[in-house]
């Protein structure tokens, strides 16, 4: 009788609530989301350049409220009060391509090496982490409201990852190299579309 109660799906309020697994990466991703808001301010006093503290300082209010529109979405697994926005980057969608040549990279010897390149990049990895995450737990949160939230959060990082990325490129941090024409040409030529609504 024991083992039959046990296996009998439970509630919360009369909705299905949350499954262990996604309480457990739930409280990772707003972990996550704690350490990036955090380590931004931190990044935000070595910052000498203005346009990068404003990227930072619009990613990070905008973190804040997707922080809090997932709070709420976890411990109600009600629609929020607040739904989930779209971030809107500032740049634009120019990348700059070839390599140009320069000084081999190595750790920093003190904080007060801590420039630009550095600061960029260490936002770039945060964030791109936290796409991860979310995109991987997404697709396992029992909530249907949780997952939408969480799913919705993931174009959003995408998005300030290549705000970034194109804040580094502009400056020749991350230098984008290309193929040679003719490799180029015959790598996107190596696939060829498939007719649509053939019988099997």
């Amino acid at each position: 009788m024991q083992t039959a109660q046990m296996n009998q799906p439970t509630t919360l309020h009369g909705k299905q609530n949350h499954g262990g697994h996604e309480v457990f990466d739930t409280h990772e991703i707003l972990a996550g989301m704690i350490s990036v808001m955090d380590q931004y301010q931190i990044f935000e006093q070595h910052m000498q350049d203005q346009e990068l503290k404003t990227i930072a300082h619009n990613q990070c209010d905008f973190l804040k409220q997707t922080y809090n529109t997932m709070v709420e979405a976890f411990k109600t697994g009600q629609d929020p009060s607040q739904p989930t926005k779209q971030y809107n980057m500032q740049q634009g969608n120019d990348v700059v391509y070839g390599i140009t040549p320069s000084q081999p990279k190595k750790p920093n010897s003190s904080v007060s090496e801590v420039n630009e390149q550095g600061l960029s990049a260490y936002m770039l990895a945060q964030v791109k982490g936290m796409s991860s995450m979310c995109a991987m737990s997404a697709c396992e949160i029992t909530n249907p409201v949780l997952r939408r939230v969480v799913a919705d959060t993931v174009p959003n990082l995408i998005e300030m990852s290549y705000e970034i990325f194109l804040y580094q490129n502009k400056h020749h941090y991350y230098q984008v190299p290309q193929l040679q024409p003719a490799d180029q040409a015959a790598m996107m030529q190596s696939y060829d579309t498939v007719p649509l609504n053939q019988t099997h």
